[in-house]
């Protein structure tokens, strides 16, 4: 099975990425995580980009606050997927979000919701799962226990309604 990169710009990003971790962990998905910054130590990016397919890894993860260049220097060194998390820390994760969405033509970055660090490893997964029909098993029973945790609250809100 293909790793994981999940790469951070900061230790500051750890409590958003362990969402993202544990969410790889649920799927059974082996994932090396690192802190790397695109301005203090851009050859260090690069290099663990240009190498990550030799490596093992089939998706790389970023998550970044403010400038947020993390996934887009590592979108530049690969041909791997990546998905960038922004990261909340000023103007509400604006920043983030604008400078991880905003992409020049043919360096694609899949950017998830501020702090979206759980969305950024189920599409990770799901990524994976293309060539990986253990891991798109994993992903269909997921979601089937999702529809069944929401007919299970409408069913405790209908009876709640009920008595009303």
């Amino acid at each position: 099975m293909k790793k994981v990169a999940v790469i951070m710009g900061s230790d500051s990003d750890f409590p958003v990425v362990k969402g993202a971790l544990a969410e790889l962990k649920k799927y059974g998905v082996p994932f090396e995580c690192r802190v790397m910054s695109a301005h203090r130590t851009p050859q260090m990016a690069a290099d663990l980009a240009a190498n990550a397919k030799e490596n093992g890894f089939g998706v790389i993860i970023c998550a970044a606050g403010m400038a947020a260049h993390l996934a887009g220097v590592m979108a530049a060194h690969t041909t791997l997927p990546v998905i960038g998390i922004p990261i909340k820390s000023t103007f509400d994760g604006l920043d983030a979000l604008l400078a991880t969405v905003q992409m020049p033509s043919g360096i694609p970055v899949a950017t998830v919701a501020v702090n979206g660090a759980k969305n950024a490893a189920i599409l990770a997964v799901q990524m994976l799962a293309i060539s990986d029909e253990s891991l798109a098993d994993k992903l269909s029973a997921s979601k089937n226990e999702m529809v069944e945790g929401v007919i299970q609250k409408d069913k405790a809100l209908q009876e709640e309604v009920a008595k009303l």
